[in-house]
């Protein structure tokens, strides 16, 4: 029974440092609109891509998405220079972002390419997993 300590103690280590290596994969993708005429809108992602940062030098007034399916998931009046934009409730697929500056419209695509309730899920794993070894 010793010598299988080690090999089942190595194992759960091995599988809780696997479930922390799969919980820091991409949350999403972007696809940046590159025209000339949209350079006045800087959209990225944050460090974690969960969150769109949009910033311009001319105000926002609307940031909407479409998704897969042809219906608005998000559907905000930013009326501001800086903007965030969780993604978090967001459904997994392809979204078309739409950002109304003063008198333009930009389009651009962010790819969600996992579920949120996913995230959740491992999260608690994780968790139990750690409450099981104490």
């Amino acid at each position: 029974m010793g010598k299988y300590r080690r090999l089942v103690m190595a194992s759960i280590v091995g599988l809780t440092f696997q479930k922390k290596l799969n919980a820091q994969d991409a949350y999403a993708s972007l696809e940046k609109n590159y025209n000339v005429r949209a350079h006045d809108l800087i959209h990225e992602l944050n460090a974690t891509k969960d969150t769109l940062i949009l910033k311009s030098d001319k105000k926002i007034h609307y940031v909407y998405s479409i998704n897969r399916e042809y219906k608005r998931e998000i559907d905000t009046y930013a009326g501001s220079y800086y903007h965030k934009v969780p993604l978090a409730n967001l459904s997994k697929g392809k979204h078309v972002f739409v950002v109304s500056l003063s008198p333009l419209k930009i389009v651009f695509v962010v790819k969600v390419l996992k579920d949120h309730t996913e995230l959740l899920q491992a999260e608690t794993k994780i968790v139990a997993l750690k409450n099981e070894e104490k």
